[in-house]
């Protein structure tokens, strides 16, 4: 892959209050989007309060590009119905690795990063050293929707050569 910078392991772990969009609730999946790559975790039948558990890596070109997080009502006979929307900042993790801090206490927080009007945060969110790699977890309030969560993990892995 030219221009290749890294990897980022992206750990679906839940979706929290999920919008109704069936009679007896939803078949919600998640998709991340980044530039033109595009992952799918798997769809949870009757679930409003879904868990993936779900590792989705992505090939990191720009490490500066947002992913685009969108949840969806699986549908048999029509097209799938739009559960609500986010962006994955990734920046608050990148500026981590770019620090290239060794020899750190495991659990250490190197950044925490605010809900505010420019992020989809729903609670404050650390950056944080763990077993020898920058982990971010992640609630995200999603937009578009009346109501829903979803909890993420961001792992980065270097690669040689990389970021």
């Amino acid at each position: 892959m030219d221009g290749l910078v890294g990897l980022l392991k992206v750990r679906v772990v839940r979706g929290i209050n999920l919008a109704y969009r069936d009679a007896r609730g939803s078949d919600p999946y998640v998709v991340l989007r980044l530039g033109k790559r595009k992952l799918k975790t798997s769809v949870k039948k009757k679930s409003v309060n879904p868990i993936w558990h779900e590792e989705l890596t992505l090939s990191v070109t720009n490490p500066h590009e947002p992913i685009r997080l969108e949840v969806f009502d699986k549908d048999t006979f029509s097209r799938d119905d739009p559960m609500g929307d986010a962006e994955i900042d990734v920046a608050p993790l990148m500026e981590a690795v770019s620090m290239g801090l060794e020899d750190i206490r495991n659990g250490t927080i190197i950044k925490s990063v605010r809900p505010s009007n420019k992020n989809c945060l729903a609670d404050e969110s650390h950056v944080c050293w763990r077993s020898g790699k920058f982990v971010q977890d992640i609630i995200l309030r999603l937009k578009n929707v009346e109501s829903g969560e979803i909890q993420l993990q961001l792992q980065w892995v270097n690669i040689p050569g990389g970021y």
